[in-house]
């Protein structure tokens, strides 16, 4: 890497990105993290790196996490089958506390020590901290699978006060001191609405909403809300695109300026989106 650019390249770079860092110094940026983007070690530092750069230079940064393939893994591990009703995973009261260990524990531990190791200043909590995601069952059928009911945000505000990037893990509770499992991209939607977040950064595994799923080419740069109705209507947006669309509307709705689906599986993607004129993925707009 070193030998790619001269002295004076590497200043211009720079110099073009200024810019973007005023816009974004002292705004708040939640970044949802899953996906490719969490399994591939080579990516995960470079995520790592994105977001320590983006702390520095005075960008108040929120990382949201699930971890879904590791919650596979430890139930194989354990011998724990899972079952799905309508395509979803039905979580039993051994599954959610499986899905406690895995998320509040093993995988926020090492994003907050990775951050840490990288320079910046990470403090993890869960949506039981501070009552932070409250939340009430689906569907009988599904067992500890929440619905959000509730968002109290000032814990994170609070860190984020105290100059910490969040790092946050998507379970919820009730009154009853019930778990829940909450769906990652739900749960970022909801906490980037309630820190009324100047961008939601939604990593996926591709390259963002396109017009023909299996053509790359046909990205579409940004849409509004009420274009995004209409590629509903169209069939455009099916699948698995269809949960990701409505979390952005969603956010939107509840006051974030603007959504980013984008591709985790470039590298520093993040820094692209935020501090380049190229950008990455697909943004919503409320147009």
């Amino acid at each position: 890497m070193e030998g790619l650019f001269s002295n004076s390249e590497r200043a211009e770079v720079l110099t073009q990105a200024l810019p973007y860092i005023q816009q974004y110094n002292g705004k708040i940026v939640v970044v949802k993290y899953g996906g490719n983007a969490m399994i591939d070690e080579q990516l995960k530092q470079q995520v790592m790196e994105d977001i320590v750069l983006l702390w520095l230079i005075g960008v108040k940064i929120v990382l949201v996490h699930g971890g879904g393939p590791e919650i596979s893994d430890l139930m194989n591990k354990l011998g724990k089958e899972a079952v799905f009703v309508d395509g979803l995973r039905v979580t039993d009261k051994e599954t959610v506390d499986i899905v406690q260990m895995v998320l509040a524990g093993k995988v926020n531990k090492t994003l907050v020590n990775l951050l840490e190791m990288k320079g910046g200043k990470a403090m993890g909590i869960s949506g039981m901290d501070g009552r932070l995601i409250e939340a009430e069952i689906r569907d009988e059928r599904l067992g500890y699978v929440g619905d959000i009911t509730k968002i109290n945000i000032k814990p994170v505000k609070d860190l984020l006060e105290k100059n910490y990037i969040p790092v946050i893990s998507t379970l919820g509770c009730d009154a009853e001191g019930n778990t829940y499992n909450i769906n990652g991209d739900t749960a970022a939607a909801y906490i980037a609405g309630a820190l009324n977040a100047e961008r939601l950064i939604m990593m996926t595994d591709i390259a963002g909403l396109l017009k023909d799923k299996d053509d790359p080419s046909t990205l579409i740069p940004e849409i509004t809300i009420k274009e995004a109705e209409k590629l509903f209507e169209e069939g455009v947006i099916s699948g698995g695109m269809i949960p990701k669309v409505n979390c952005c509307v969603e956010a939107i709705r509840e006051g974030v300026k603007n959504v980013v689906i984008m591709d985790g599986r470039v590298s520093h993607s993040i820094l692209m989106e935020l501090l380049t004129d190229e950008g990455a993925g697909t943004m919503v707009t409320g147009g």
